[in-house]
């Protein structure tokens, strides 16, 4: 019944925390997870670093000729998602959500691995996606605008474009494959889809088919900024597509850095979190001392003999 479905789906948020007093918080773990990855985090600001570098750097000058021009003359106009709105959502609306599932489980495993895996998800992409466009240089469909702002062309001797609009818009116009916007909304959104499947158990296999809605919605997200990239003439069809899949690329091979995938049994909680669960088992494994049948502990050739009994690590229902 709805009402039954509507119940489990509002225990997610209760997984992990059937032992209250070993809960990985903050206070009491985040330090000892944030030095184990200092590394990486130092790796993290170097990638920040090379993405302003490659913002810096002039992408190549790629002979546009008067042929070309055909398809170059669409409108020159503002963003329908401006550059500064992408990060609110591809990054901060995101960790948003690994916050209120950290309050829920105060798993600071959880936590420092999905805001990580979605940094490198977003800044490996943001730097592959640069480096290629740099090197292809390829004309946005609204070059013309941008290189003759007064609709007056002008070419050199081998028939290549002479500008004369300005000088950042121009170099702006050469930075068309692929699309950064979308590469970012993929990759943000794309780890956040990933997250969520894990969390919500959508592959359980149980036939709740109304998870994928959940699931699909980022994605949807993502797929409409993509489309208003082409809308607003500032982008290719190819441009988009080549973006999205790089962005989506990334954040399955970040995901699974440390989650483990959606559809495993197990793909509500990081590795980490599951590694930290079997030390803590095994440091509270005890040996029960009993005595040896027959024996009454009060001499005999068994007398102070007993039977060490381990207790194992049981595996415990997720």
């Amino acid at each position: 019944m709805a009402w039954k479905f509507l119940a489990s789906f509002c225990n997610i948020f209760q997984e992990g925390r059937e032992d209250e007093h070993k809960a990985y918080t903050i206070q009491a773990h985040g330090t000892s997870v944030a030095r184990i990855h200092l590394h990486d985090w130092f790796i993290l600001l170097f990638l920040v670093f090379l993405e302003v570098i490659l913002n810096v750097i002039h992408p190549f000058r790629r002979f546009v000729g008067k042929d070309m021009m055909t398809d170059l003359k669409y409108p020159l106009k503002s963003n329908t998602v401006p550059v500064w709105a992408v990060p609110l959502y591809a990054v901060l609306l995101p960790i948003a959500i690994f916050v209120i599932f950290y309050i829920r489980r105060r798993n600071v495993y959880d936590l420092h691995h999905a805001i990580l895996g979605l940094l490198y998800s977003v800044l490996i992409t943001a730097v592959i996606t640069d480096a290629i466009k740099d090197a292809v240089g390829r004309p946005r469909p609204d070059f013309f605008w941008r290189c003759f702002p007064d609709g007056k062309d002008y070419y050199d001797h081998l028939g290549n474009v002479i500008c004369h609009g300005k000088a950042s818009v121009i170099r702006e116009g050469h930075k068309s494959f692929p699309s950064g916007h979308s590469s970012w909304s993929f990759a943000g959104l794309g780890f956040l889809s990933l997250y969520l499947s894990g969390k919500i158990k959508a592959f359980n296999r149980q036939g709740h088919v109304a998870k994928l809605c959940i699931i699909f919605l980022p994605l949807l997200a993502a797929s409409l900024v993509a489309v208003s990239r082409v809308d607003d003439y500032w982008h290719h069809w190819t441009d988009v597509f080549a973006g999205g899949l790089i962005g989506l690329v990334v954040a399955f091979f970040c995901y699974l850095q440390f989650f483990p995938p959606p559809y495993s049994a197990h793909g509500w909680g990081p590795y980490a979190y599951f590694r930290a669960l079997e030390e803590a088992h095994r440091s509270e494994s005890s040996h029960l001392m009993i005595p040896p049948e027959g024996g009454d502990g009060h001499g005999g050739e068994d007398s102070g003999s007993s039977l060490t009994i381990v207790v194992a690590d049981v595996p415990r229902k997720p």
